[in-house]
């Protein structure tokens, strides 16, 4: 009867702790509006038994009567709730404290927003979410006051040039980029696989020392998170490119009537002696532009556990080009992992781990020459192919540069192919209460190979004929490693002092090679049989290069931060660097800084304010340099040329370069920022203020002047490298957001952000009190200049004042001849600037520069229930830019204005007349001068969020369609392609995109494509 009993009893208690589990459910809604939130973490504590909530705010989860849960959301204050054998909870999530307790990554370590005392800006992922970037850049682009980014070319994988708070060197000017504590390239990464970006514009970038000057972009990856179910996020879209500008030429009845003008002009006979029948003819832009397809799907899982993290990814971009399709297509694949563990209750485990891979094809696409070159001169009045169906020839009176641009494509044959691993493992341990140590390193590895193949061809005696066919072949190795030990130190005093001291080394290496070979008669001359393996042929001259590198530093660094309650905020900073990049005698570089803050809200006197969430004031100023020179300048090379006598036979073979300087050292840059932050209205409104100076000192320039018994002028020889240059920015910027509910359901977020700039040069000390680049037309004296009073790369020209309307007036104006011709009614007139009744090289002066004045970005959001909508814009004011895409030749078609020339007195003042004489009409001057200020709308996007209720019934959290279009118009009085472009090329090695010494000469650039693109975002 006992056993009866007990077992009675056992029973009924073991239907009582299974009854303890019970299904809970509820709706979690937003404290600011009452609407749904859709993604929020709802879990267990203490277990990985959670879910997330739907697009309408419901979650339902499995969960013992007596547990508590954790709602939890990005911005919002988490709350922990005991379910107290409750069936139903309904949660509202209130705003995270204003946004001041945001953590702000600021280089070794965070710290919360409201304590910055720097200027840094930040995107988050869900910015770079709206923004659906190809590269990582683009979500730069508009979206941070004091950051500019410009296309180097439309072309797809094409690089973009990333400038914070102006130009300060002749050189490279691109910030450096650090990925999760180690040095690494933008250029390579998955946007979708980053958390956030945080840019430091000013001294606080001065932990980084010689790599700082330029501004430094921190990346935080995505990782995943603590007591979070496993959530798995697909996104997909297919987007079809056209493009977005055509140039408009004349056609072919237009081009024959002025080319008969300008034979007549001359007294030549007529080219075209009936004009009736040519009709519109070859439109050689409309030949050239495809619509092309752009693929991108990605795919990731992440979750964490009380003691572990993980996250996966992987995506596949595909991107044809919208000229040549193939011959231009960019293909880039990533994958990724990322693992954190607590190995102890006092050692954490972090790593990430990404492998990229990226094939690329291209042809010449943006300089002189370019395929679009080609496709604008090209006349109107020949067809694309002649009667045996084969590429029609371009004539020679064309000269010699000009040929049919899709031969051009069809006659390219590369292959560019990067494979790339980076990531890094880290430490953190806790050895006290108060102080923490870590220790990780970061890495880069890549190898790329390159092929092209040049075919024989005949274009008719041009420049660009091949007699003989030959295959390059390139395979390059690059490689580094970020290595970081350091102690952080963080204790409050007495509830007033708190005190963060860090202290660290870092060990940077990078090395790598490369090998280069070039074989000749490739059979069959055909691309299927390009390789050197088959090449038969005999080089006439040297077919093969190498070379190899290896640099390394060692750096101390260390940073103190107090604050007195929050009020009264100061970090100083100092870090010692040792750079096999600098001669002996300046290897070792210091780099101080200070910030310094207020925040006024905190005092007594502003602290009961209801509306002031936020009012600071800061302060910074520092020295931070940068290493982005060549290598081994310190010492003699044999990069030249030499000539010898052996045996009495002259033989070539190779001699010093250029000469050393073993006094080189880094460029540096002094950086002064006063600025205020303020936050209103329960952070509905946020105001950031900056005012900077950044002066660059020991700008290198090379080439000096020293005496021709150091061999400098043989070939391949060249004078030292100095450092012989000042460069001052300075500026003001100013954002501005707004957020909040219109209407219940309808919610907005606006931000507008703007940035001024100054750019002048204050010191030249290379002789000659200036340096020259770029490149306009063939033959001319390079057109831009590095000089004292001028802003960097200003265009160095003739100023012209309208144009002779009589032969009076020619004979009234001091003479033009030494510009090449005598002038004539209705030729340009140039300005004598030098008042010597002369024109010449001497009044040459500045024309224009290509930095902006002013730059703008404006960004707006809004939800209404399942729908989104998002529009992203960008402008720039100030900037201008040289018409360098018209072949001067008067067989070659032109630009339609010039339906507008001078034809007698009085019918223009601004296009010369048409001629085939000899005329100085050409010469660098501002008629080729254009402002390129433009406002372009560069994504619009509409979305509809399917309801919970109908995807919940098939296991998915949220599902969520959307169409956008990239680069939807540009508003601009720039005749060329694209003004956001930073166009170049000129006549110096270094004068390469990015180049302050070349920027904005536009030779026909490859334009920005309009994209429309539809797609969807998958999580469940």
């Amino acid at each position: 009867m006992k056993k009866t009993i007990y077992l009675i009893i056992l029973t009924l208690l073991s239907t009582g702790v299974f009854a303890q589990e019970i299904t809970l459910k509820g709706v979690v809604t937003s404290a600011d509006d009452g609407m749904p939130l859709p993604g929020v973490t709802v879990v267990q504590e203490g277990t990985t038994n959670g879910t997330i909530t739907n697009i309408d705010g419901v979650y339902q989860l499995q969960i013992p009567a007596n547990a508590n849960v954790r709602f939890s959301f990005i911005g919002l204050k988490t709350q922990i709730i005991p379910v107290n054998s409750q069936t139903e909870i309904n949660v509202v999530l209130e705003t995270e404290t204003t946004g001041l307790d945001e953590v702000v990554v600021i280089g070794y370590g965070t710290q919360k927003k409201e304590d910055v005392t720097g200027a840094v800006s930040m995107v988050n992922a869900e910015t770079i979410e709206n923004i659906k970037p190809v590269k990582v850049e683009q979500a730069l682009q508009g979206t941070m006051a004091g950051v500019n980014v410009t296309t180097q070319s439309g072309a797809p994988g094409a690089g973009l040039d990333i400038r914070i708070r102006g130009i300060s060197t002749n050189g490279d000017a691109s910030p450096v980029t650090i990925i999760d504590g180690y040095q690494g390239d933008l250029s390579t990464l998955n946007p979708s696989d980053i958390e956030s970006i945080t840019v430091l514009k000013d001294a606080q970038a001065a932990i980084y020392g010689t790599v700082g000057a330029n501004g430094i972009i921190l990346i935080t990856t995505k990782s995943g998170k603590k007591n979070t179910p496993t959530r798995v996020t697909v996104n997909s879209s297919v987007g079809i490119q056209k493009t977005s500008r055509k140039l408009p030429v004349l056609n072919a009845t237009e081009y024959a009537v002025l080319l008969n003008e300008a034979y007549a002009a001359n007294g030549q006979d007529l080219p075209y002696a009936n004009i009736s029948g040519l009709g519109t003819g070859t439109n050689w832009q409309n030949e050239l532009f495809e619509t092309a397809p752009i693929y991108n799907n990605d795919i990731s899982v992440s979750g964490g556990s009380e003691k572990m993290v993980y996250a996966l990814s992987a995506s596949d971009l595909h991107q044809e080009g919208i000229i040549g399709r193939d011959k231009s297509g960019y293909d880039r694949n990533t994958a990724k992992v990322s693992l954190g563990a607590d190995l102890a209750d006092w050692v954490r485990f972090k790593s990430s781990l990404m492998f990229t891979t990226i094939d690329r094809q291209s042809f010449n696409d943006f300089g002189l020459a370019s395929v679009l070159f080609n496709g604008i001169n090209m006349p109107s009045t020949i067809s694309v192919y002649d009667e045996n169906g084969d590429y029609t020839l371009a004539p020679s009176n064309l000269g010699i540069e000009i040929i049919n641009p899709l031969a051009q494509v069809a006659n390219t044959h590369n292959a560019y192919n990067l494979k790339k691993w980076n990531g890094n493992f880290g430490l953190d341990f806790d050895i006290t209460q108060h102080i923490k140590a870590t220790s990780r390193i970061g890495f880069n590895t890549s190898n790329s190979n390159y092929k092209s193949f040049s075919k024989i061809i005949d274009y008719g005696g041009k420049v660009f004929d091949v007699s003989r066919s030959s295959v390059t072949q390139e395979k390059k190795s690059f490689n580094d490693y970020t290595f970081d030990t350091f102690l952080t130190y963080d204790n409050t005093f007495n509830e007033s002092h708190h005190l963060t001291v860090t202290l660290g080394t870092t060990v940077f290496k990078t090395w790598g090679d490369h090998l280069e070979a070039t074989g000749y008669d490739i059979p069959n001359n055909s691309w299927e049989f390009a390789d050197i393996g088959l090449a038969n042929g005999i080089p006439n001259s040297k077919s093969a290069d190498s070379w190899t590198y290896d640099q390394r530093r060692l750096s101390y660094f260390t940073r103190l931060q107090y604050d007195y309650n929050g009020k009264y905020l100061v970090s100083a900073m100092l870090r010692r660097d040792a750079s096999t990049k600098f001669g002996p005698e300046n290897t070792v570089a210091y780099f101080p800084s200070t910030t310094l803050g207020w925040n006024i809200s905190k005092e007594n006197f502003l602290k009961d304010k209801e509306n002031i969430d936020m009012l600071k004031l800061r302060l910074s100023y520092g020295i931070l340099g940068s290493d982005k020179i060549d290598d081994y300048q310190y010492f003699s090379r044999l990069s030249g040329e030499g000539t010898y006598v052996l045996d009495g036979t002259l033989v070539n073979g190779t001699a010093v370069g250029a000469s050393p300087n073993p006094a080189i050292k880094w460029e540096e840059s002094e950086q002064f920022d006063v600025g205020a932050d303020v936050k209103l209205f329960n952070n509905r409104l946020d105001i950031n203020m900056d005012y900077f100076v950044k002066k660059t000192n020991n700008l290198l320039i090379g080439n000096i002047p020293v005496s021709g018994i150091l061999g400098v002028g043989a070939p391949g020889a060249a004078g030292p490298t100095v450092n012989a240059g000042t460069v001052k920015n300075s500026g003001f910027e100013f954002a501005i957001g707004t957020r909040g509910s219109i209407v219940k359901g309808f919610t907005f977020d606006v931000n507008y952000n703007l940035t001024t700039l100054k750019n002048e040069v204050l010191e030249v000390n290379n002789g000659s009190g200036f340096v020259v680049g770029g490149g306009f037309g063939v033959g001319q004296p390079l057109p831009a200049r590095m000089e004292v009073g001028l802003p960097i790369g200003y265009f160095y020209g003739y100023k012209t004042d309208g144009l002779f309307q009589s032969q009076a007036e020619v004979d009234a104006h001091p003479s033009q001849t030494a510009l090449g011709a005598e002038a004539a009614p209705g030729d340009i007139r140039y300005v004598d600037i030098n008042n010597d009744e002369v024109i010449d090289s001497d009044d040459r002066t500045n024309i224009g520069n290509p930095i902006p004045d002013i730059t703008m970005g404006l960004n707006v959001s809004l939800k209404f229930k399942g729908f989104d909508f998002i529009a992203y814009s960008y402008a720039s004011i100030g900037n201008e830019m040289v018409r360098n895409y018209e072949r001067v030749q008067p067989n070659a078609n032109k630009l339609s204005y010039t339906l507008a020339r001078w034809t007698g007195p009085g019918t223009s003042n601004k296009v010369p007349r048409i001629t085939t004489a000899a005329t100085s009409n050409n010469v660098f001057s501002d008629f080729y001068v254009e402002d390129a200020s433009f406002l372009r709308l560069q994504n619009l996007q509409l979305g509809y969020t399917i309801p919970g209720r109908l995807t919940e019934k098939i296991k998915i959290s949220s599902l969520r369609f959307y169409g956008s279009v990239s680069n939807l118009f540009t508003l601009t009085n720039y005749t060329g392609y694209d003004p956001a472009s930073s166009v170049g090329g000129g006549e110096r090695e270094s004068d390469e995109f990015g180049s302050p010494l070349g920027a904005g000469f536009d030779a026909g650039v490859y334009p920005a494509a309009r994209t429309f693109t539809f797609g969807l975002n998958l999580n469940f």
